[in-house]
């Protein structure tokens, strides 16, 4: 069996019998470093290596952690869950538009994090938690939340050449694919992946149909009116304001999230919103609520290095190519699933995608493939499995504002929803956007 094949099999049926994600991917890095020509030892070898590179990014996920619990105390969540509270008193008879709105509103914010004010995950440990309470008196599955801002995380940068969207549309797709030998611009690979993010909102229709209601008992659609909103002072709400812009700043103009991150921890303290000698306790449970993730970021980063010394990458490719002359249709398919298959081990499509270009430019040319049908391709390709995989940041994040009670299982209730109503449709509508364009 291909060393990739079994790698990510092995690390998806661990995770399915309730084995420890971080585990899982160890696991699994050694299982398919195993049987290639690396070995046991090189492989934990090759595994050691990866996880250096996944350290900055956990550091950043740390501190994202940090300032998301710093700001949560300044007291602002509170006061925006309480005007949501008090509009929704406002028609208790309109559940189900009070639950569309909400629901609406949290995609929206989801792409404005992605594509507007590119802070990715980090708005999630603020806005998420304190509405658990309100998701429970509207009804509103948690499953179905997670596939909300699993979309808004993956659908835009995948469609909008904005913020991180002009990072893997641009800078990544395109680059690559030029770089690869394809003549085409930049500005039309909006247009190549339309279609496979038309099917994505296909399966967030699909998905409202399917968790309409929790499982929870029969409860009435609003809460009872609660006696006031908390009260927000002027210069916590500016301190906190100033903090979030400061933070989007930094992270747009050095391109790290550790240093965006950083900015606003400074902030907080310095502006007011925390007290010093409060901060560090502040600061210590924001990360502590982020130290799961930061360990899958990480062992994942590992995961990624095991796949790549392989070689395993082109073999699993180069198998598909036999069917070339005669089962074009069947080729692409097969392409796409082996996409899927490497960004559920990796966790990344920003990553995937300049693996894959690699191999499928020259492959598209040869079939005669148009040049927006290899963007096409090659980019869903590359975004398929970041929704659903357990290592992707696009089901952690989610997660690690659904489950801060306790109650939202990571697999469960995020991977398998997502991968259900995102992956299907994104292989079948990428299929038929290579085939038509």
């Amino acid at each position: 069996m291909n060393a990739v094949v079994l790698a990510v099999l092995v690390m998806l049926a661990l995770n399915m019998l309730r084995v420890n994600v971080v585990l899982a991917l160890v696991v699994g890095a050694l299982a398919g470093g195993s049987v290639t020509h690396l070995g046991f030892s090189a492989s934990l070898a090759s595994f050691s290596q990866g996880v250096g590179a996944g350290a900055n990014i956990a550091l950043g996920y740390a501190l994202l952690g940090a300032f998301a619990m710093g700001l949560s105390s300044s007291g602002v969540p509170a006061w925006l869950v309480g005007k949501i509270k008090k509009q929704l008193l406002r028609s208790p008879h309109k559940s189900g538009q009070n639950r569309f709105l909400l629901l609406l509103v949290i995609v929206l914010i989801a792409v404005a994090s992605e594509n507007l004010v590119p802070i990715h995950i980090a708005f999630i440990p603020l806005l998420i938690p304190p509405l658990l309470g309100v998701f429970a008196d509207l009804r509103i599955d948690r499953r179905l939340v997670a596939c909300c801002l699993t979309f808004g995380l993956t659908a835009s940068y995948m469609l909008l050449p904005a913020g991180f969207g002009h990072v893997f549309l641009i800078e990544v797709l395109a680059r690559n694919l030029q770089e690869n030998g394809l003549t085409i611009d930049p500005a039309s690979m909006p247009l190549a992946m339309a279609i496979p993010v038309g099917g994505m909102l296909l399966g967030l229709l699909v998905a409202s149909r399917s968790y309409r209601t929790t499982q929870a008992p029969e409860m009435t659609a609003v809460p009872a009116p609660t006696p006031e909103e908390p009260a927000l002072p002027l210069s916590k709400a500016l301190g906190a304001a100033l903090a979030t812009v400061l933070t989007v700043v930094c992270q747009i103009k050095t391109g790290s999230i550790v240093i965006g991150a950083l900015a606003g921890c400074l902030t907080l303290p310095l502006t007011g919103v925390l007290r010093l000698r409060d901060s560090n306790e502040v600061f210590i449970r924001g990360m502590k609520t982020m130290a799961w993730f930061c360990f899958v970021m990480i062992a994942a980063a590992g995961f990624a290095q095991v796949i790549r010394d392989t070689g395993a990458v082109a073999d699993l490719v180069a198998s598909s190519q036999g069917m070339l002359a005669h089962h074009p249709f069947v080729t692409i398919l097969l392409m796409l699933l082996t996409g899927l298959l490497i960004t559920m081990g990796v966790g990344s499509s920003f990553a995937t995608v300049p693996v894959l270009a690699t191999l499928y430019v020259p492959i598209g040319m040869e079939m005669g493939l148009s040049s927006l049908a290899i963007a096409a391709l090659v980019g869903t390709a590359g975004a398929l499995g970041d929704a659903g995989s357990p290592a992707s940041d696009s089901t952690l994040g989610p997660t690690a504002g659904l489950n801060a009670d306790g109650r939202h299982d990571h697999i469960r209730g995020s991977v398998l929803p997502t991968f259900l109503h995102f992956n299907v449709p994104l292989i079948l509508f990428g299929w038929l956007a290579v085939i038509l364009l």
